[in-house]
């Protein structure tokens, strides 16, 4: 490792200065409008392929042996949980790369951005490897937690450790990707994803041994290899190590302004500090609302073992058999929910990555002006698009439980669910694109502030009340759920409002 110090044959180099114009990358001589298109279409692409995905596991996990549905589902609902950390993880990394790339395209420094991509990689390697060795350990007692047991409890291990053999694949390609994306470049990466995705369905269901039911076409198990929820995810850890690969193709043959260079792979001191310096806070935010959502899924499994424990009850007061799936059902119900859920979020986090790219070089180049306009044009267009989708959850629920589960369980609680989340969607917009666009700013240690007070003073408790306390059920826990994502809204939009991020330094 060296300190980063200039040598002599650097010295002469003079250091761009801001001109209030982005001078390189995809962005460069774009108007506003454009660059929000170039940037966000690609990425919105992304998250649609990606979610589609999510829903075929669900899919898939529905297709299985009637016998073992509903415990495949809860195990790989909670898996579900385990995929979100890994994108908080690699996310916390990428983001101070985008960061700093985003700053240093802005300007016109492409030495400095190629830099801190060489940085991010190298270290997105040994991250990988880290977040692996986790996910052995930790997938054991993470089933504890979830309130999972027996059939459930198995698959969720199962799902979990498959996934651990690819994460330094999915270092490489999510880090990748958002140091990409501070250059303004998301087509070639989006590319990556449709393979990627593509590659991930077709082995989870070869692998799984499901039936695929889609529309009222069955495509039948045609292979034998009936490895369940593990082939779900083992289809799921090809495509990242596919994804990985594909990534490091890209970045060695490199896109306008920013190339990956194996020289700068060679740890740097200095480069490592700042990545980190933006990065360790968002990563911290994330572990805070994932830490804050497996509480609430704690939660939901205490509100199942009352509900099992109720239907024992009343079955020994009648001479009864109590059911043996009494209490089961909810935490899969919880995750279809939050699938279709996950559909609204995608245009708001391509629109906030774009906020992010557009505001982060606008600052770089000095135009504070214009990186606030970006933020505020992409909230507004993020808050009409989700909005509408909020109005689509709000009708056909019923429809799109459906097309996952028809699983009564399911039937009757989804829908439900889905209502309260479509009433919010306005809140989740501007809570969503004002977050991304604070990362992208290298503002994180104030996102992780709101992010960790909002989740443990006010979600954690709301839904403990609404659902426990309140006896509510799974019903009153997404009330509070949403009710706080409004709150942290309100927040995010404050800080942005307040200005600090443009003297932010990264």
């Amino acid at each position: 490792m060296v300190d980063g110090s200039a040598s002599e044959d650097d010295a002469p180099e003079a250091v761009p200065q801001p001109t209030g114009r982005i001078q390189s990358g995809a962005l460069v001589g774009r108007s506003l409008l454009a660059g929000i298109l170039i940037v966000g279409l690609p990425v919105l692409l992304q998250q649609i392929l990606g979610a589609t995905v999510g829903l075929v596991d669900k899919m898939l996990a529905g297709g299985l042996d009637d016998t073992i549905v509903l415990p495949a589902m809860d195990g790989l609902g909670a898996g579900s949980y385990v995929a979100w950390f890994i994108g908080i993880s690699m996310s916390g990394l990428g983001i101070g790369g985008q960061a700093i790339i985003a700053r240093a395209i802005g300007r016109g420094d492409v030495k400095e951005a190629e830099h801190a991509l060489g940085q991010a990689m190298g270290m997105s390697v040994v991250w990988g490897v880290l977040v692996s060795v986790a996910f052995w350990w930790l997938a054991a007692p993470l089933a504890a937690v979830c309130g999972l047991n027996g059939e459930a409890a198995t698959y969720l291990v199962e799902y979990v450790h498959v996934l651990a053999y690819s994460m330094p694949f999915c270092g490489l390609m999510m880090v990748g990707a958002m140091c990409l994306t501070g250059a303004g470049e998301t087509i070639r990466p989006a590319v990556i994803a449709v393979i990627v995705n593509v590659v991930n369905v077709i082995f989870s269901w070869l692998l799984s041994g499901a039936e695929l039911r889609l529309f009222g076409i069955v495509l039948p198990d045609m292979f034998g290899f009936d490895m369940d929820v593990a082939g779900i995810a083992a289809g799921t850890a090809i495509g990242y190590g596919v994804g990985g690969v594909l990534m490091v193709g890209l970045l060695l043959w490199g896109v306008r302004d920013l190339r990956l260079r194996v020289p700068l792979l060679n740890p740097v001191r200095s480069m490592i500090f700042r990545v980190a310096r933006v990065g360790i806070p968002n990563f911290l935010e994330g572990i805070s609302m994932w830490s804050a959502n497996l509480g609430v899924l704690a939660m939901i499994g205490v509100i199942a073992g009352r509900e099992a424990r109720l239907a024992v009850t009343a079955a020994s007061s009648t001479d009864a058999v109590a059911s043996p799936t009494a209490g089961e059902g909810l935490v899969g119900a919880h995750i279809i929910a939050v699938q279709w859920e996950s559909f609204s979020f995608l245009p708001g986090f391509a629109i906030g990555t774009a906020a992010a790219a557009l505001a982060g070089q606008f600052l770089g180049a000095g135009n504070v002006a214009m990186a606030r306009r970006a933020v505020f044009v992409c909230t507004g267009i993020a808050v009409a698009l989700m909005g509408l989708l909020g109005i689509v959850y709000m009708l056909f629920g019923q429809s799109l439980t459906e097309l996952i589960s028809t699983q009564a369980k399911h039937l009757g609680l989804v829908p439900q669910l889905l209502f309260i989340c479509g009433i919010t969607q306005v809140f989740f917009a501007v809570s969503m694109v004002v977050r991304q666009a604070l990362r992208g700013l290298g503002d994180t240690v104030w996102t992780f502030a709101i992010t960790t007070i909002s989740s443990y003073g006010i979600r954690l408790p709301a839904a403990w009340i609404f659902g426990i306390v309140l006896d509510l059920g799974l019903i009153g826990v997404w009330i509070a759920l949403c009710g706080e994502l409004a709150v942290r809204a309100c927040l995010f939009l404050a800080r942005f409002l307040h200005g600090g991020w443009a003297t932010r330094k990264v």
